[in-house]
């Protein structure tokens, strides 16, 4: 996993770094709070009880790493929304938010193609995926659409970064020096936290390296474009369609699947959520079998990001060659 190195400050650095963020922030009136639930996450320990710093994070991911090392000393916000994160446009009531924020953690990876178009506080903006930048994997898909979302194409760079365990601990590492900054009090607090947040990034990081020797050079298919990371830290055999779990591909898309299938012989589509029962049995007549790894790049419906990180293990181990 990432090396991250020494990183605490002493206490008058810490608190002098706290002191150079803004004292005030744009406060609308009238504002309107996102209502999301704050969540709990298993094994995080308390700071001691203070007044809560307000960090947001620009996707589930984030707000998950980000409660997991603050504990209760920070009150960790995310915009729930339909859809994928990484196409969201932010309300006016959400923006007025983040600039009450103290911390505003990002992906980076061109995730946020909107900060351009608003007004936040750039020494609260925290780019989690600045560190590992010349690891990116640069993306240039085609434009397409995600039903609703309307025409967009994947941006320059593959943004699910966190699907490679290890660039999820530095996102994280990146997250606990930030923090350290703004909770000066909370030293112990996030050592700890740290320490029980990577134990679980490893686990699941050591059983993905060991589906992949599983997989090996297995042919897969995934269903969107957004597992490079997960394909290139774990070794599959992947090709990307642009197929849609909530609606039947067009006959095009059907006609053109045994021609792929000739030259990447794959018995096994790898989803982002759960696909319709027609999509299914379509795929079962070419012989190819369906399971779910969801990016959670969004709050499931049911769970947590630890829950649906074991259902995505669960399911991948079920459908490995043995």
């Amino acid at each position: 996993m990432a090396q991250n190195g020494h990183w605490k400050l002493n206490a008058f650095g810490r608190r002098l770094a706290r002191m150079s963020l803004p004292l005030t922030a744009l406060v609308l009136a009238g504002l309107v709070g996102c209502g999301n639930e704050e969540g709990t996450t298993s094994g995080m320990v308390s700071a001691e009880p203070g007044p809560k710093a307000l960090v947001y994070a620009t996707n589930y991911p984030l707000q998950y790493m980000s409660m997991a090392l603050a504990g209760d000393a920070a009150k960790v916000q995310f915009a729930e929304m339909e859809g994928d994160p990484a196409f969201w446009q932010p309300t006016a009531d959400v923006v007025a938010e983040m600039q009450q924020a103290e911390l505003i953690v990002l992906n980076g990876a061109d995730y946020e193609p909107w900060l351009g178009q608003v007004t936040l506080p750039s020494d609260r903006l925290l780019d989690t995926s600045e560190g590992f930048r010349d690891q990116l994997i640069e993306s240039g898909g085609p434009t397409h659409s995600h039903g609703t979302d309307g025409d967009h194409s994947h941006g320059s760079y593959a943004f699910t970064a966190w699907l490679d365990l290890d660039l999820a601990e530095a996102q994280a590492s990146a997250i606990r020096d930030r923090l350290a900054m703004l909770l000066p009090d909370a030293d112990q607090a996030l050592e700890r936290n740290w320490s029980s947040l990577t134990t679980k990034l490893d686990a699941w990081d050591k059983r993905l390296t060991e589906l992949g020797a599983r997989f090996g050079d297995t042919p897969v298919l995934f269903s969107h474009p957004v597992y490079q990371y997960l394909e290139r830290r774990y070794g599959f055999n992947g090709r990307s369609l642009h197929w849609e779990p909530d609606s039947v591909p067009p006959d095009a898309e059907w006609a053109a699947l045994p021609a792929l299938l000739s030259e990447h012989p794959a018995t096994l589509m790898i989803w982002e959520d759960e696909p319709l029962a027609e999509t299914v049995e379509g795929l079962k007549a070419l012989g190819v079998e369906s399971v779910v790894f969801s990016p959670m790049g969004n709050r499931p419906a049911t769970g947590d990001f630890e829950s649906g990180m074991e259902a995505n293990l669960k399911s991948l181990e079920g459908a490995a060659p043995l």
